[in-house]
């Protein structure tokens, strides 16, 4: 009877949604804060001027193509430099987020506020999906933790200005939680929703595959049911054809099939104004890494060497490390996937870092540590990036080593 008194007596639990959002909302108060400061530091010599504001960095850099996309729509044919090169154009970007965040403008006559709102309030959703994902393999506090470092992450500036990345981690990471949970038919719309706003959703077909094989081999303790089979296999090709789908579109539209491919090798040549014309798998890596092995004087054979020891450290943690494997196949699998994806079609670059957001999952991982005080200098660790980060990119940013 003690315990029954003791249960009501005792303060209602906040729920996981309220914790979350809690969490999110201290966090979004701390990045505005840092963007507020970086846009007084922009000096004249910045991108954005002495004047800048908040407004200007929501708009700035990437942002402004989606804008493009919403306000002006995709060119009918492949823009080409007066040397008759391929120029950069709206088609290396998706329409998914340009296009709600027009929707969401309407009211306010503003797509920079549109913009703005559809990237908070995606990525607090993702946030939540995060949550729902790590609590199926986590403690509730460790969860809350890899909210925690999500949120506050080092490019949590993502989370206010007009980048699609926060759109896609809440498609991705649904997307994720509705295949660990096997409610696969939620795959059908989360994939194409994936797939046409940022690129990405083809290392979730390979994830896919890879998971279909290990539901496979493991099937004796683990039934597979014709059902999953078929939902697998569906959602696999769903997402390749999807993920492939966009550049046949450009292709279309322009009137000539590699217009899309042209347009992003486009960015390249920012970078390296002789490298080919035409894409290769892996192509981007081996001539990114050689470029910057240069531009740091670091010798190209000692480079290659440093790179294999960061592949195989990658490679251990997936595998082998205990506070990854942790978090479950289905994480592991995406991440792998998502890295060689990668590896295969982009040059490195001052993006680098954003490109990785996708591995949002793997902040499950720290959340795992168990000293109170290792926790917390993660989270330092973070906000110091993140303040560097927006200061660099944005506050300072006036040059192509500096774009987000």
């Amino acid at each position: 009877m003690a315990r029954i008194i003791a249960r009501f007596d005792a303060p209602a639990r906040p729920s996981a949604l309220v914790q979350v959002a809690a969490i999110y909302l201290v966090a979004r108060v701390v990045t505005l804060t840092i963007l507020f400061i970086g846009a007084s530091a922009s000096g004249p010599l910045s991108r954005f001027g002495a004047a800048a504001t908040v407004g200007d960095f929501i708009l700035g850099w990437d942002a402004n193509w989606y804008w493009i996309v919403a306000d002006v729509g995709y060119p009918s044919d492949l823009p080409m430099t007066d040397d008759g090169r391929p120029m950069e154009n709206a088609w290396a970007f998706m329409p998914v987020y340009a296009y709600l965040a027009k929707i969401v403008s309407l009211p306010f006559g503003s797509w920079v506020v549109g913009a703005a709102i559809v990237s908070l309030a995606a990525g607090f959703g993702a946030s939540y999906a995060l949550y729902l994902l790590m609590r199926t393999r986590l403690t509730e506090t460790q969860s809350l933790w890899a909210v925690v470092f999500f949120a506050n992450g080092p490019l949590a500036a993502l989370f206010h200005v007009g980048y699609a990345e926060a759109l896609f981690l809440f498609f991705l990471l649904m997307a994720l939680y509705v295949l660990v949970t096997r409610q696969f038919a939620w795959l059908y719309l989360l994939i194409p929703l994936m797939g046409y706003t940022r690129p990405g959703v083809l290392a979730f077909s390979l994830m896919l595959a890879l998971y279909g094989i290990w539901r496979w081999f493991r099937r004796r303790r683990d039934p597979l049911p014709l059902t999953h089979i078929n939902h697998i296999i569906a959602a696999g090709l769903l997402a390749a054809v999807v993920g492939l789908s966009w550049p046949v579109i450009a292709g279309i539209a322009m009137g000539d099939p590699t217009a899309y491919l042209q347009t992003e090798l486009s960015w390249r040549r920012n970078w390296l104004p002789d490298s080919a014309p035409h894409f290769l798998p892996f192509d981007g890596w081996i001539l990114g890494l050689n470029f910057w092995f240069g531009q740091w004087q670091i010798p190209a054979v000692l480079g290659w060497v440093l790179f294999g020891l960061l592949v195989a450290g990658t490679i251990w943690l997936l595998v082998r490390a205990r506070a990854v494997r942790a978090l479950g196949m289905e994480v592991r699998l995406f991440s792998a996937s998502y890295l060689l994806y990668l590896v295969a079609v982009f040059f490195p670059q001052s993006s680098t870092l954003r490109l990785l957001v996708p591995l949002a999952p793997l902040w499950g991982a720290p959340a795992q540590i168990k000293p109170l005080w290792g926790r917390i200098a993660v989270l330092v660790g973070c906000l110091i990036y993140q303040f560097i980060w927006i200061f660099e990119m944005y506050a300072y940013g006036n040059a192509i080593t500096r774009i987000p």
